[in-house]
């Protein structure tokens, strides 16, 4: 399956395709795949999620799936790359990962079927759909700083095209454990789908990203830790964890809470308190 990347080679950005250990640009310079600068292997007009689509994260929670998929953006100036660092601000101490596989437009799509769906799919490449679940009191309805704030959108290594989404494996390790093992199998939508759902209100356009979901066991990361996402036949993608260099402002805007819905959705099954709510006042 072709593979490409996007790597700062000779301080430009270059489309490069994997040779075995090396990357190949067009004009045939050549460099080590250890030794490249990645950057994020397409460069998206917009980037959408579904909330929930893995079987054993809705069970996991303890709910049920509705009908048919919700969805949130997540802004391009979240994108990171392959062995970029991912920062959690200081002042916030719950920000989760959760690998996903990342599908990439390859033609203008609009108003499409499922069954079309495919022809305008450029590849698939490896997310990791970071949650900053210190904000999930005041930003749970959009989630737009829970998941949209710098850096929180790993993509790479590398995008890969004729790429069979069924029965694959995913994997998320931290610090070389595996902390969750799921399969495409066990989306409720698959790629497809979410495409041509979306599509019908909203234009695609080649390179856009939309991720598919992630399975269970979501937990918290800290400064130091190194997140690993594989999935089978997408490759590995590599991130590490850093504190931000300034403390979230205390005089405008909401600030980082430690409610029960904050612990409930960062600790998932791990929480004691698991399915029990404290009235709202």
């Amino acid at each position: 399956m072709p593979e490409f990347r996007r790597i700062l080679l000779d301080g430009a950005a270059v489309q490069v395709t994997v040779d075995g250990d090396e990357l190949v640009a067009g004009d045939g310079r050549r460099v080590k795949t250890e030794e490249a600068h990645h950057l994020p292997p397409v460069v998206p007009s917009k980037v959408i999620a579904v909330h929930l689509n893995h079987r054993s994260r809705v069970e996991e929670f303890r709910i049920g799936l509705p009908d048919t998929p919700t969805y949130f953006h997540k802004p391009t100036s979240a994108l990171n790359s392959h062995r970029g660092a991912v920062v959690r601000p200081e002042g916030c101490k719950w920000l989760n990962y959760e690998g996903e596989v990342a599908i990439v437009i390859g033609r203008t799509a609009r108003n499409i079927s499922p069954a079309e769906a495919g022809e305008y799919i450029a590849g698939y490449t490896v997310a990791n759909d970071y949650g900053l679940h210190d904000f999930r009191d005041t930003d749970a309805g959009s989630m737009l700083r829970v998941k949209g704030s710098d850096t929180l959108c790993p993509l790479g290594p590398g995008l890969v095209t004729d790429w069979d989404f069924h029965g694959k494996r995913l994997r998320t390790f931290v610090n070389g454990e595996v902390v969750q093992d799921g399969s495409t199998d066990e989306m409720k939508w698959d790629m497809h789908y979410l495409v041509a759902d979306i599509a019908r209100t909203i234009t695609l356009y080649p390179g856009d990203v939309l991720l598919s979901g992630t399975p269970a066991n979501s937990r918290p990361v800290r400064p130091g830790d190194v997140v690993e996402v594989e999935v089978e036949g997408l490759g590995r993608l590599s991130n590490h964890i850093v504190t931000g260099p300034t403390p979230i402002r205390t005089d405008v805007g909401a600030q980082p809470t430690e409610s029960e819905e904050v612990l409930s959705t960062a600790l998932g099954g791990d929480w004691e308190f698991r399915g029990i709510r404290a009235p709202r006042r």
